[in-house]
């Protein structure tokens, strides 16, 4: 993802309210269900990549998680949640930069990314992206991706999108991941439009 990108989604988040994105959750149930299977404990390392805007850092806060990291490309997305939280933003570490290019100062125990892995179109992202993931994610840690499902659209955002199901996104991943569950969501978008997403949760075995 390249400088381009940084200003799509810096023009893209200054140009509407939270509530009008057409990814907004006003809770992630799945992620939350996923996250709670996981078990993992509040001192364990969470990055949600791709959080900007998310509500997902306001939870689990609130379940007591305090070895927090949210990743996103824009500074705007990140300044929607800093400003939502208000000084509960001082719990949680903010890395404003491309998922394909950053590093973290220890590896983490759980891997979040709504709808962030569907946007690389290119081969030479998904590689740096499954490196980052590789570098830091401990091995028995936990991987919750979701992502547009074959029944999802092509595009969004103005932009193109892949879409993945079991199959296709084990072979990007390889073995050194095992699927532990799957689950399907019919989402809402506020203009009333449907979007299938496909939910995954693995554990990295290698």
């Amino acid at each position: 993802m390249s400088d381009k990108h940084k200003a799509h989604w810096e023009e893209t988040y200054r140009s509407k309210t939270e509530n009008e994105f057409s990814w907004f959750q006003p809770s992630p149930q799945i992620s939350l269900r996923m996250i709670a299977k996981a078990e993992i404990t509040a001192d364990e390392g969470i990055i949600d990549v791709g959080g900007g805007a998310s509500r997902l850092v306001d939870t689990l806060l609130d379940q007591g998680f305090h070895n927090l990291t949210v990743l996103d490309i824009s500074h705007s997305a990140l300044e929607i949640t800093r400003k939502r939280l208000g000084k509960r933003q001082e719990r949680v570490k903010w890395l404003e930069c491309n998922v394909t290019d950053f590093a973290l100062p220890q590896q983490v125990k759980l891997w979040h990314d709504r709808a962030v892995f569907h946007f690389l179109t290119s081969q030479d992202d998904r590689t740096a992206y499954l490196e980052r993931l590789q570098q830091h994610l401990m091995v028995g840690g936990h991987l919750i991706i979701s992502a547009f499902s074959p029944e999802g659209p092509s595009r969004c955002s103005g932009l193109d999108v892949m879409q993945y199901d079991n199959n296709s996104i084990q072979q990007m991943l390889g073995d050194s991941y095992k699927l532990l569950e799957n689950d399907r969501e019919l989402h809402l978008t506020p203009g009333g439009t449907q979007q299938h997403f496909n939910y995954f949760h693995f554990v990295r075995i290698d």
